[in-house]
């Protein structure tokens, strides 16, 4: 017996990213996908992106992406994981997608290796935080008890690249810390700053999510499940939360128990009701 056709939106919405899970290597054009959701092209772009919080294809960049890793992780060469991957030319990934694992794959496969990654150090109203940077973006913004600490931590994250303490020279990284500490203070939005994501495609999925709220938002571990097409993946859902390494500017901190309560928060839940109540002050006074 065949399983019945997805007759309501959200079905066949659903319907069409379990297909582009299952066909991430191949060429997916944005009016066949359309066409398997009975909808117009434009109307399918706005609503794909409305249920999982990522255009069709960021959607399978990602699992494109987690598929590349996994085959680099494996020890397949560069070449055999980008054809394993399904990407046409090596011109291709590293001028479109490369970005999804912030350096090269040949890098990526030596653990990072040769990559340099700048930070910088300073008090802010919530605490000593430590801000780290690629070429690509913000990797990395942890708050810590003292610098050494941080250092350390960032080592553990990057093992294989080599890291400076950034110079009076590097001036956006020294404002981009400039510019979340207003926010800290009250004084200024979240800084809307490039970033360097590093994970799976499912926590990608998660941290693409949050980003897309608006500042004061909050949502529950279930609704994000849902939002990225995983709605029975509640605890991978909130394990994603933990595991992401850039305070503030991937706001975890948004996301609550369904019983309306905190949960957790990698820095501690006295900053996360701060943050809260600074997001929703500062959206309240526009």
């Amino acid at each position: 017996m065949t399983n019945p056709k997805p007759t309501s939106l959200c079905e066949r919405l659903h319907a069409v990213a379990r297909y582009i899970r299952e066909h991430a290597e191949d060429a997916l054009p944005l009016e066949s996908l359309a066409a398997r959701a009975a909808l117009s092209p434009a109307h399918f772009q706005r609503t794909f992106k409305q249920q999982f919080g990522l255009s069709p294809k960021q959607y399978q960049d990602g699992h494109r992406m987690q598929r590349l890793r996994e085959a680099l992780k494996s020890g397949e060469s560069v070449t055999d994981a980008i054809a394993t991957a399904g990407y046409s030319s090596t011109s291709r990934l590293y001028g479109e997608t490369a970005r999804g694992l912030g350096m090269p794959p040949a890098t990526y496969r030596a653990g990072g290796r040769g990559e340099a990654i700048y930070y910088a150090a300073r008090p802010t109203q919530e605490g000593l935080l430590l801000m780290a940077a690629t070429v690509h973006g913000v990797c990395f913004a942890e708050f810590g008890a003292d610098e050494p600490s941080l250092i350390r931590q960032l080592h553990q994250e990057f093992p294989n690249a080599t890291c400076y303490p950034a110079t009076a020279e590097e001036t956006a990284l020294q404002g981009w810390i400039e510019a979340l500490e207003e926010h800290l203070q009250g004084s200024g939005p979240v800084p809307d700053l490039p970033l360097d994501l590093r994970g799976t495609a499912f926590q990608l999925k998660v941290w693409q999510f949050l980003r897309s709220l608006e500042p004061g938002a909050r949502v529950t571990y279930t609704e994000v499940a849902v939002a990225i097409g995983a709605p029975r993946a509640v605890r991978a859902a909130a394990s994603a939360c933990g595991a992401n390494r850039i305070a503030i500017l991937v706001p975890c901190h948004r996301v609550l128990r369904g019983d309306g309560s905190l949960g957790g928060y990698r820095w501690g839940l006295p900053l996360k009701r701060r943050l809260l109540d600074r997001e929703t002050a500062l959206r309240t006074a526009q």
